[in-house]
């Protein structure tokens, strides 16, 4: 049996891993800055990681939105890839890039109007002195996020995924520096706190943004994608195409994301510590998330690239390997967060009062790994299809309808607070992924 489904998906697992691993480096990178920033703030001082709980917690819905929202290149840019036209994918782009400029605003908009009522969200008083200047340094990083990831997808989309990993480790080691600098005051630059963290994450945004564009513009390899670009004009055609996709997908991540959000808000209003092991909890689930995101990212490519040639087994048998392959990765996950758990939550901080609440939350960190690895290989092959309208209404349904009033009634009414709070995330991952899979199988049909 072993056999046969090795031999039935060995050049899927190939593939997929071939264009993932890049993607997985990356991401990888992304965590030890995460956990870098963490680590040095939550060292600093309890209230900082406290306050970047809660801003990076709200800029989560608000930079998945904006990052979903560049996803929708991907399924059009791979279709096009595998049949050669690579003018069009210029085309595709220079409207992406505007539309997605576009987009980033709207969001930044939204995220101005937050700002103004930051005092009315039920935080603790003493740490809005510490949020309000860190939450505008990151709104400033929100536009060059979105124009990273436009032309991160369309590497990934024409499978050279190694050049985005490079350059987001490039922007990891600026990143790490500068918190060493800007946040303890060393390298003769003044003690900022928690603001110098945001200085030095605002200053490797931007530097991702300039060395991507640098790239499209002055590598000789990607000349014929430039010619399309320069030659094309805006227009309505590649404008609907994007909006079609791109919309679903941004929708779907804003969903999920916002559940998180709010549930950072609900930890906030049990108190500062609760709020503190909120965070690193999270965190540290992003060790998973994000592994298994960089081989979703692979297996909506290889998907796109099926769809390209209208190979809807192909499609099937991308994403059932990719997801042999996130399971395998949700278990070393979770085999991690078990042995290593207080290590992982001791490096944040010293607090002890901290690190025994957030130890209480391993279990339910390890029982939501199944449904998040299930929801993201799903969703992304679904993504993959092109057929991505239901992904706004799976979304709404599972993480507002039931996942928002989930923590609310474990953590409240039945009283198990924090614990609570994580506990449910389960609930709206294990649903969607098994309504992610539904129409997956729907949309890849043999035509009657």
């Amino acid at each position: 049996m072993e056999n046969k489904v090795w031999d039935k998906y060995r050049d899927n697992y190939k593939a997929i891993i071939r264009l993932g691993i890049p993607i997985l480096i990356g991401q990888i990178g992304m965590i030890v800055v995460a956990f870098a920033d963490n680590i040095m703030v939550g060292h600093y001082s309890t209230e900082a990681l406290a306050s970047a709980s809660f801003v990076n917690n709200l800029f989560n819905m608000a930079n998945f939105a904006c990052v979903g929202f560049t996803y929708g290149l991907t399924p059009l840019i791979g279709a096009m890839f595998t049949q050669k036209r690579f003018d069009a994918i210029g085309t595709l782009l220079r409207n992406g890039v505007l539309l997605n400029l576009l987009f980033s605003l709207l969001v930044c908009s939204i995220m101005t109007v937050i700002w103004f009522n930051l005092d009315r969200l039920n935080q603790p008083e003493e740490l809005l002195p510490l949020i309000r200047p860190y939450y505008l340094q990151v709104l400033a990083g929100l536009v060059p996020v979105a124009l990273f990831n436009v032309f991160a997808q369309w590497l990934f989309a024409i499978n050279r995924t190694a050049l985005p990993m490079w350059i987001i480790l490039f922007s990891n080691v600026v990143n790490i520096i500068g918190n060493y600098a800007l946040i303890y005051g060393h390298l003769g630059c003044p003690e900022l706190g928690l603001t110098g963290a945001g200085y030095s994450t605002l200053l490797a945004r931007v530097l991702c943004t300039l060395s991507v564009i640098g790239i499209f513009i002055f590598a000789k390899r990607f000349r014929p994608y430039k010619e399309g670009y320069a030659a094309s004009s805006i227009n309505r055609r590649s404008i609907m195409q994007l909006n079609r996709t791109s919309w679903p997908i941004s929708l779907q991540m804003t969903f999920e994301s916002g559940s998180f959000s709010i549930a950072a808000v609900m930890a906030g209003m049990i108190g500062a510590i609760s709020l503190a092991s909120f965070q690193i909890i999270v965190i540290t689930g992003t060790l998973g998330f994000c592994i298994y995101y960089s081989m979703g990212s692979a297996v909506s490519v290889r998907v796109a690239n099926s769809a390209g040639l209208d190979d809807r087994a192909a499609m099937r048998r991308n994403a059932w390997a990719g997801y042999h392959i996130i399971l395998v990765l949700a278990a070393i996950s979770s085999l991690i967060f078990v042995v290593f758990g207080r290590g992982l939550i001791h490096a944040f901080t010293d607090d002890k009062v901290v690190i025994e609440a957030t130890l209480t939350l391993i279990f339910p960190l390890v029982l939501y790994q199944l449904g998040d690895a299930t929801q993201i290989n799903f969703a992304s092959a679904l993504r993959g299809t092109s057929h991505v309208t239901p992904m706004i209404w799976i979304a709404f349904f599972c993480y507002v309808v039931v996942g928002i009033p989930a923590t609310y009634i474990i953590a409240f009414p039945l009283g198990l607070g924090t614990y609570g709070i994580i506990l449910s995330f389960s609930v709206s991952l294990f649903l969607a992924g098994g309504l992610f899979l539904y129409f997956f199988l729907r949309s890849t049909r043999k035509p009657q």
